[in-house]
C-alpha cells in the first residue's frame, strides 16, 4: 500500500520549461528534468499531463510517462516538447526516482500564466532560458 512506502524528501531536482531553437532556427519549447545533486538518480519515472479550462471549455491532455534508467549528477534530460498553447492550463510533472533503495517523489505544477516572459531566467546547467520549478 502507498501508506506503507517511506517517501524521502526531494532535494536538488527541478523541472524546467525552456525556450529552444530547432534546426531551422525557429523557437520551440521543451521540458527538462534537472539533477543538481552530486549523485546518480536511478529509475527516474516522470508522468506528465495538462488540465484546466480554456475559453469556458474543460481541457485535458493525454497522460505521458517517461522512464530514464539513470540521470547523472549535475545533468539534465529532455522530457518532452510542449506546445505554447498549453501554457494557459496547468501542466503537471510527477517525478519519482531512487537513490539507493530509497524512493523520492514530487509533483511539479506549472500553473496557468506561470510560463511568461517575466518568469524566464537563465538556467545555467542547460545554458538556456526558461521557467524553472524546484
Amino acid at each position: 500500500m502507498k501508506k506503507d512506502i517511506d517517501f524521502h524528501q526531494v532535494e536538488g531536482v527541478s523541472v524546467a520549461i525552456v525556450r529552444d531553437l530547432d534546426a531551422l532556427g525557429q523557437e520551440e519549447w521543451n521540458v527538462y528534468f534537472i539533477n543538481n545533486n552530486d549523485i546518480y538518480l536511478d529509475n527516474v519515472l516522470i508522468s506528465s499531463k495538462g488540465y484546466g479550462e480554456h475559453e469556458g471549455q474543460e481541457v485535458k491532455t493525454s497522460v505521458l510517462r517517461h522512464m530514464y534508467e539513470q540521470v547523472g549528477p549535475k545533468s539534465a534530460v529532455q522530457i518532452e516538447p510542449i506546445d505554447p498553447a498549453l501554457f494557459n492550463i496547468t501542466n503537471e510533472y510527477w517525478v519519482s526516482y531512487y537513490i539507493g533503495r530509497n524512493i523520492h517523489d514530487k509533483r511539479f505544477l506549472f500553473v496557468p500564466g506561470s510560463v511568461v516572459e517575466e518568469n524566464i531566467i537563465h538556467i545555467s546547467i542547460l545554458e538556456k532560458e526558461g521557467v524553472l520549478h524546484s
